[in-house]
């Protein structure tokens, strides 16, 4: 037994005991979910996941990764391991939602005096025998604090526990586990938390590690052997195998955005609707010469954010009353604003868009014939699509009305997300953004990215548009994928620059490209080909993650060959090389592929080698 590995002999199969057959009945997880769970575990089992080759769980943007990687835990109880300690990105809210989710999960093994979960800052220091002989779930942030004391629980507080089996779920993999920095002394170091994860794999004797991420990248462009810097040794993360997480026919994607739309008989045709670069622009911080506010409704520069808000709110009265004339529940919708990462941006398109409701709520009462034209306006292009499904759709007198009185009643409510504080008191009991009223505009950047679940999304204006783009973080931003009810879908849509599409749609055909390759893949899984834009205008991942690797681009069509090789002068070895293409000449006559016998394949290969000296290929 290695430090830090699991490997068990292979007569040992996987069992399906308690933890297993309860969460399964509990959570009708499909036969595909199944499989692949099992197929996970028996690789944590029978593969060396060492501290430098953990296992991969690979899945899409919001296609049920935690429901999958929870299974897999309790699956793992079955096999031999006691602790599972679940790393989160690191907000205080997220990791609240997980550790709320897996007590709901494990809730019947916890009463049954079988499992304990604790957070890691809530860990108790007394704990007994009584409670450590049970299954243990650990929950920690990746923020130094928690790590430091994840470290110390296992390392001084209960020693006893560093012993045990243990299994490492590192959600969100590319998140913070890796990367460096570069110091005023020029010295690359590794990031604090990647630090603290790496001591926290050498402090276990017995550890599997999984991560678990959509956006893979950073992970399999690690390098392969150890580094050491600054008198620190970095072993790197590098997946030893993948198992992708399989997804149900009800998941939208990348692509039901970037391929489906192409087609005119689909309701994702009518998804896109570009914006201008200006338009982004004026969005950025105030500016009168080129937007007035007094002018929302009206205004050039803002075209199409005005339509990006009307459609969402037409399409949220549409679905609302569809809702209620089949006696169902009424929805709440949600539109996100994703620009700019500057705060002081944020806070100016809360003040246009607070400022374009009150106007178009005044022109209900003040501009009666502009309040109805930009309403029918919206109403006839979300009815494009809606009637490709074949549904009833309400009148345009109806919306119109209703319309009215979602605006007077004030049934809209715009939140500028920007900050931990926003994020943690925006998020419900669940971890999902909360949906207060009818109708909830979210403007915000980065921390409305992974992790962050935003219920009934049906209006995307997306404009983050640096020199490059970092694949792994642009598919994070996309948070209109997910599990999606169809008929939201046809009043879904998506704002943004055609370039930013074209980016989009490309990064999709990357990701689709890669995934498709594990998909063959049957052995040999960490060998990974990742595409390069050779327009250089997407990157896999953020360079400071990848700073350790020796990464090489082949265009297509190139080769990488053999170096150190030299021959003798071009006088020296004219003879050889003249029967050389005579010998070819003869073999090969009508410029075509043709298959020729070993023997003479052979007697080339000798002539080809009385052409290299081996005195200038020893030097």
């Amino acid at each position: 037994m290695i430090k830090g590995d699991i490997m068990i002999t292979t007569k040992d199969k996987v069992i399906e005991g308690k933890f297993y057959k309860k969460l399964l009945r509990k959570n009708n997880y499909d036969l595909a979910t199944q499989t692949c769970m099992k197929r996970t575990v028996d690789k944590l089992l029978h593969h060396r996941t060492s501290q430098k080759h953990p296992g991969m769980l690979l899945g899409k943007i919001q296609s049920g990764k935690t429901r999958t990687f929870l299974g897999i835990t309790g699956l793992a109880f079955d096999n031999t391991f006691d602790i599972a300690i679940v790393l989160t990105k690191g907000t205080k809210a997220l990791a609240y939602q997980t550790y709320e989710r897996i007590k709901k999960e494990f809730r019947p093994f916890y009463e049954d005096e079988a499992i304990q979960i604790f957070d890691i800052m809530s860990m108790p220091q007394d704990l007994r025998k009584f409670e450590l002989r049970q299954k243990f779930i650990v929950i920690a942030k990746k923020q130094k604090d928690n790590l430091r004391r994840l470290i110390e629980a296992f390392s001084t507080t209960y020693p006893e526990l560093k012993n045990k089996r243990t299994l490492i779920i590192d959600d969100e993999a590319d998140y913070a586990s890796i990367g460096f920095k570069k110091t005023k002394k020029e010295i690359y170091e590794i990031n604090t938390i990647a630090g603290q994860i790496d001591e926290l794999r050498q402090t276990l004797t017995q550890s599997a590690f999984l991560q678990v991420t959509a956006t893979p990248y950073s992970l399999y462009l690690q390098p392969d052997d150890e580094i050491t810097l600054s008198g620190y040794t970095f072993r790197p993360i590098k997946p030893a195998f993948t198992e992708l997480v399989p997804h149900g026919s009800d998941y939208i994607g990348g692509e039901y955005y970037f391929q489906e739309s192409q087609d005119e008989d689909s309701v994702a045709f009518y998804l896109h609707h570009s914006i201008s670069d200006n338009e982004l622009d004026v969005l950025k911080k105030p500016d009168r010469r080129r937007f007035k506010m007094e002018e929302a409704l009206k205004a050039n520069g803002i075209r199409s954010l005005r339509s990006a808000v009307i459609n969402f709110l037409v399409g949220g009265v549409i679905r609302r009353l569809q809702n209620e004339q089949r006696h169902l529940p009424k929805s709440k919708y949600s539109f996100i604003i994703h620009t700019e990462q500057k705060q002081e941006a944020h806070a100016w398109q809360k003040e246009v868009v607070i400022e374009l409701i009150n106007q178009l709520t005044d022109a209900t009462r003040e501009q009666p014939l502009l309040f109805s034209r930009l309403i029918k306006d919206a109403y006839l292009n979300l009815a494009d699509s809606l009637n490709l499904l074949g549904v009833e759709i309400p009148s345009l007198d109806d919306v119109i009305y209703h319309m009215k009185e979602a605006l007077e009643d004030e049934f809209v409510l715009v939140s500028k997300v920007n900050s931990q504080t926003d994020i943690n008191e925006l998020l419900d009991e669940t971890g999902q953004l909360h949906l207060r009223v009818p109708f909830n505009i979210f403007i915000g950047g980065q921390i409305l990215d992974r992790g962050v679940t935003v219920n009934n999304l049906i209006g995307f204006y997306y404009g983050r548009n640096p020199k490059s783009f970092q694949q792994d973080t642009v598919l994070q931003h996309s948070r209109m994928y997910g599990y999606r009810n169809h008929e939201d879908l046809a009043v879904t849509r998506f704002y943004t620059t055609p370039n930013l599409y074209k980016v989009m749609n490309k990064m999709n055909d990357f990701d689709e490209a890669l995934r498709k390759a594990i998909e063959k893949q049957e052995t040999n899984q960490q060998v990974v080909f990742i595409q390069k834009d050779f327009e250089n205008q997407i990157i896999p991942c953020n360079p400071n993650k990848i700073l350790l690797s020796k990464i090489t681009s082949l265009q297509p069509y190139k080769r990488l060959l053999p170096v150190g090789m030299q021959t003798y002068s071009k006088t020296q070895i004219m003879r050889v090389v003249s029967r050389i293409d005579e010998k070819v000449n003869l073999l090969v006559r009508d410029d075509t592929e043709k298959l020729i016998d070993l023997n003479e394949a052979v007697h080339l290969l000798e002539m080809i080698h009385e052409t290299f000296d081996p005195k200038k290929g020893e030097e």
